[in-house]
């Protein structure tokens, strides 16, 4: 089952890539994203959703992750579970923008 999702969204993920805009609505007409944002948006929605609580593939509701910083740096880097690893598909600099974009999806509930 995990081999067909993985097979399914491969091409999903690299449509989403390809065809990702610049620019998001946020109510009061069109403004760049944050880097951190767009890259969430061509890595990460896929499985986690826009709003971080999919959980296509097993992916965590990231709206309620209690880690730190740092846990997170380390998944995104390392990867977890079926969650491939980013070291070598993004920068330091782009890893953190990632996981900076994920601590802004947190609710206080």
């Amino acid at each position: 089952m995990k081999r067909i999702l993985l097979i399914i969204g491969t091409p999903v993920l690299l449509f989403m890539a390809c065809s990702s805009s610049d620019a998001h609505a946020d109510g009061k007409g069109r403004q760049p994203m944050d880097q951190g944002a767009k890259l969430f948006t061509m890595h990460c929605t896929l499985c986690h959703g826009k709003d971080g609580r999919l959980g296509l593939n097993g992916a965590k509701d990231l709206s309620r992750s209690l880690l730190s910083a740092e846990e997170m740096l380390a998944i995104v880097t390392n990867g977890k579970g079926v969650m491939m690893p980013y070291k070598n598909a993004l920068s330091k600099a782009e890893l953190d923008a990632v996981v900076a974009h994920v601590r802004t999806l947190r609710t206080s509930e």
